[in-house]
């Protein structure tokens, strides 16, 4: 059984429930009572009657701009029949594809190597998980953190010729690498920036470890409400996105809101690429605690209520 946002967005939050925040048993860190019934699936993973699902690896990234004196971020919302978080907003990305990988993929800025420093990984995955940011960013938004050098980016990605373009990665009939090399370009990593790590709670089915990283829209391009898996797309400042979270008026998951607030206070895409974050795994757990339900954060966490 899938735990999907509740009311007010929160990720393993059940339909119905009266969450509340509360310290006690549950062990250290931030715990928050769900209530309603332990499900099945829960129980059977907490006792290890069932093995958790493997947690596929993923990428997403925070788009930011400079608007009206402040900072807005990009949002969309999963359409209805997403078996994974229907009808929450999101930032866009995805998992990686195993043709992340490939070597052939033109690059510039730090290398995979350097990648792999920054998000503790061993440098195969690294150079996925970039890969994957920057293609699903492209897939998600039109928008392509890529240019013809090292010092360049493509101003433009509207046009028919790039809808087929990204139309051809969305189904696998084109690989990023072959993409790129088509069109004379580089993969820019230096326009991105780690900044956050979250695996999905041992006792969902479908799980996965999502790197979140920061960009700046480039100048020049536009995004775009391109379809797909998402019905609407909107650019909003962090701090009222949370706003109309708190309302009820947006669903998120947690992750999504801590990562909102840790833009909050940044007053232009100059402070989100001056950023310097450690990335350290953060996964959530759902515990029995007293026959209800409990979802637990480490320490250190700002829990987004």
């Amino acid at each position: 059984m899938s735990l999907p946002p509740g009311p007010s967005g929160d990720e393993g939050a059940l339909p119905g429930s009266a969450p509340s925040v509360a310290a006690g048993p549950a062990g250290p860190g931030v715990a928050r009572h769900l209530g309603g019934e332990v499900p099945p699936r829960v129980r059977d993973v907490l006792s290890g009657r069932v093995a958790p699902a493997e947690p596929r690896d993923a990428a997403t990234v925070m788009l930011v701009r400079g608007r009206g004196g402040g900072l807005e971020v990009y949002l969309l919302r999963r359409v209805p029949s997403m078996r994974f978080a229907p009808g929450v907003y999101v930032f866009p990305g995805g998992s990686v594809d195993p043709r992340d990988a490939d070597h052939r993929v033109r690059w510039a800025g730090p290398p995979p190597a350097e990648w792999a420093r920054r998000l503790g990984e061993d440098e195969p995955l690294a150079r996925s998980l970039v890969c994957a940011a920057v293609r699903e960013t492209f897939e998600e938004s039109g928008v392509l953190l890529a240019g013809a050098s090292e010092h360049e980016v493509v101003a433009d990605t509207r046009g028919d010729d790039w809808e087929a373009d990204r139309r051809s990665l969305v189904d696998h009939t084109l690989s990023f690498a072959e993409f790129l090399d088509r069109r004379g370009l580089v993969l820019r990593s230096d326009l991105l920036r780690p900044w956050s790590r979250w695996v999905t709670p041992t006792v969902e089915p479908r799980r996965f470890d999502t790197r979140f990283f920061a960009a700046v829209l480039p100048e020049g391009q536009q995004t775009r409400d391109v379809g797909g898996e998402a019905d609407h797309v909107t650019w909003l400042r962090p701090a009222e996105a949370i706003r109309l979270r708190r309302a009820g008026e947006l669903a998120m998951m947690a992750p999504t809101v801590a990562n909102l607030k840790d833009l909050v206070g940044r007053a232009a895409p100059e402070d989100v690429l001056a950023t310097e974050r450690e990335v350290v795994p953060i996964t959530p757990e759902l515990r029995e605690v007293a026959g209800e339900l409990t979802l637990v954060l480490p320490d250190g966490v700002d829990y987004p209520l």
